[in-house]
């Protein structure tokens, strides 16, 4: 057996213990990424049929989120709370993948249960089970297919190709897992000796036939639009402006920082690294504790190593959540030499969860994106509050804003208006975005400012060099409310802070000629989402 108990009664007790989590977050309405990409890709699918979307900018991201959440939609009703749900059920499914990956590898309950545990609490995994973004689906899928994948008594590529198909429909990123994995077994299989080469290749061959449908569906996006990988500018973002060695480099420090010790991931990751100076523990009958089966271990190192080096290229913005699927793997690693070496190694694991429920809560030293942790919620709650007040004393107004302010204001089912805003963009809240606004001061009657990201003041160890950051990564300084006035005049009507992130609105009593589009494009609809 696998599992001490069936994954069909395993899976409502992971949905409900999120249910008690998450319940606070449910009602949110859409956020950053969702609001830009995700929830609009799948609205025009819901209304239109669309497999490729046309309310957003078309980027080829695969479609399986979209059909997912359109038919929870038509069966539901469309609400952020359905919406939420549906969301967290995937997350469930993730995370029983975990328990079967687990299993599969050290066939330990304990060591299973305190891995589900720890992902489910660690941070970035926790924000994204409610967020619909495609990087929950592609993790969820993604791990079941290394539970296929990885164990070399059990493996069944074939199960595994159909795994990874599904995690590469829903993000195309996730083709990497097969193609590494694939890679492997045609390394061992050009070793002199190596055993078994008709099972190392008709793996390698299932592994490669995952990316058949990915294949697919960028001919048919080819077909509709002309482009194979998104629009131009999208592909120029993500992928071909990031080839300079030094942004490279960068940009793969940052990775390695992400999946050893990013939001307290520290702290398991050096507990298990302090471990392996003891000699293992003994069980009850007195042998040495399992570890991981040398195989699985090198596999799940490459598969770390392979991401880090992706994504050190693809995508503009380096969010955390691009290595959503790595995090399990980083902490089944970290429990399993717990498990091995030390004594009460549940102490250990009790003690890393306080440690991600501290990072759920308080922001690091260093800036990270809002939704790294619970600070999203506040980030939503902010703009919930902003925009209720434009609402209720400035309706009509032409509000000057950012993304995705711009897109909260301006789109209804996002949640934040029943009637839409004319808006006037700008690319962000830096002294050159507001110093072009203040020429066209006729165009607008108000302003929505916000912070975009927790930017603490940074001790000298965490200190980065922000004309480097600037250059690679879009790091830029939003002026603060106070600042912005200075330059465009009119008074602050109100302001609220929270966690580090501010939200201000701002009135101006000139009158206005009329709205303006905005001739700046939103650069985080290009992301890489």
């Amino acid at each position: 057996m696998d599992q001490p108990l069936p994954l069909w009664m395993i899976y409502p007790v992971i949905f409900a213990a999120l249910c008690a989590t998450h319940f606070k977050l449910l009602n949110l309405p859409y956020y950053w990424d969702e609001a830009g990409y995700y929830i609009p890709a799948a609205w025009d699918l819901f209304h239109k049929g669309l497999l490729i979307p046309v309310s957003t900018l078309s980027n080829a991201h695969p479609p399986l989120p979209s059909v997912y959440l359109a038919l929870w939609w038509l069966a539901s009703g469309f609400t952020p709370y359905v919406t939420r749900e549906a969301v967290m059920l995937v997350a469930t499914f993730g995370l029983l993948g975990v328990w079967r990956l687990a299993m599969r590898l050290n066939p330990q309950p304990l060591v299973a249960f305190w891995t589900v545990v720890l992902t489910a609490l660690y941070p970035i995994w926790f924000t994204q089970s409610t967020l619909a973004h495609a990087d929950i689906f592609a993790a969820a899928f993604t791990l079941w297919g290394l539970g296929d994948a990885l164990p070399a008594e059990k493996r069944r590529p074939w199960a595994a190709a159909f795994w990874f198909a599904l995690a590469a429909l829903s993000k195309e990123t996730a083709i990497i897992f097969p193609a590494a994995l694939a890679l492997i077994d045609l390394v061992q299989l050009a070793r002199p000796g190596a055993r078994e080469r008709k099972v190392l290749f008709t793996g390698a061959l299932w592994l490669a036939a995952s990316a058949l449908p990915l294949a697919a569906w960028y001919v048919y996006h080819h077909a509709v639009t002309g482009y194979f990988f998104g629009n131009p500018e999208f592909l120029r973002y993500n992928a071909s402006a990031n080839l300079d060695p030094l942004r490279f480099a960068l940009a793969l420090l940052h990775r390695l920082l992400h999946l050893t010790a990013h939001m307290n991931l520290f702290v398991p990751v050096l507990c298990s690294v302090g471990a392996l100076f003891f000699a293992p523990a003994l069980n009850h009958k007195g042998d040495p504790r399992p570890f991981l089966a040398p195989d699985a271990l090198r596999r799940i190192l490459v598969l770390l190593l392979a991401n880090a080096l992706l994504f050190s290229v693809l995508g503009g913005a380096l969010l955390t959540r691009y290595l959503l699927p790595l995090y399990p793997l980083v902490l089944l690693v970290a429990i399993s030499i717990f498990y091995q070496r030390v004594r009460y190694w549940q102490l250990l694991a009790l003690f890393s969860a306080a440690a991600f429920l501290l990072a759920l809560f308080i922001n690091p030293p260093y800036g990270i994106a809002p939704e790294d942790n619970l600070s999203y919620a506040s980030f939503i709650r902010l703009h919930q509050h902003a925009i209720g007040y434009l609402t209720a004393r400035d309706a009509g107004a032409t509000v000057l804003s950012a993304w995705p302010g711009t897109d909260e204001l301006t789109r209804p089912e996002l949640g934040y208006v029943k009637q839409p805003f004319d808006v006037y963009r700008v690319e962000d809240f830096s002294a050159p975005q507001i110093t072009r606004a203040e020429g066209d001061a006729m165009q607008y009657s108000a302003a929505f400012l916000f912070s975009t990201k927790i930017n603490p003041p940074q001790p000298a160890f965490f200190a980065r060099d922000q004309k480097m950051e600037a250059r690679y990564f879009g790091l830029h300084r939003d002026l603060s409310p106070e600042e912005a006035v200075k330059i465009l005049g009119g008074e602050i009507v109100w302001r609220e802070e929270d966690r580090g992130l501010w939200a201000a609105v701002v009135r101006f009593d000139h009158p206005i000629e009329a709205a303006m589009p905005g001739s700046t494009g939103q650069r985080a609809a290009l992301e890489a989402r």
